[in-house]
C-alpha cells in the first residue's frame, strides 16, 4: 500500500520563488509502473467518475463527445466505451478519477479492458 501525506513532504518553492509545491508524486515517478496504461477507448464493468481539477479535455462516452473543464464531474456508466484526451497537446487536463464496482460483478482486471 502506498499512502502519501502532505504532512510528510517538505514543500519546494517554484515559479521564481512564488509558489510552494508539495510533490506527493514526483514528475514522471510513476512512468514505468503505468507504462502501457492509456485513456484510449476502453470499458469496464464499474461506474467511473472523473472530477476535473484543472485544464480542459474532450471526454467521449459511447461516441458522444463533450468538452470538460475544471469543476466538472463526469459519470461513466458500467460497460460504456469511453476515452479522454486533452483539447490540445499543450493544454493538459488533470482529473481525480475513481471507480465504483457493480454489485455481483466480481473483481475487475483492468489489463483486460
Amino acid at each position: 500500500m502506498d499512502v502519501r501525506s502532505i504532512e510528510d513532504v517538505t514543500p519546494v518553492v517554484e515559479h521564481n520563488g512564488t509558489v510552494p509545491v508539495w510533490w506527493l508524486v514526483e514528475p514522471r515517478e510513476m512512468l514505468d509502473i503505468t507504462r502501457g496504461g492509456h485513456l484510449e477507448p476502453h470499458h469496464h464493468p464499474t461506474h467511473e467518475f472523473y472530477y476535473v481539477t484543472s485544464g480542459r479535455g474532450i471526454m467521449t462516452i459511447e461516441g458522444e463527445e463533450r468538452e470538460i473543464s475544471q469543476g466538472d464531474l463526469v459519470h461513466i456508466p458500467p460497460d460504456a466505451v469511453h476515452s479522454l484526451r486533452p483539447v490540445t497537446r499543450n493544454a493538459p487536463i488533470h482529473c481525480f478519477c475513481f471507480a465504483v464496482g457493480v454489485d455481483g460483478a466480481g473483481p475487475v482486471d483492468y489489463t483486460e479492458h
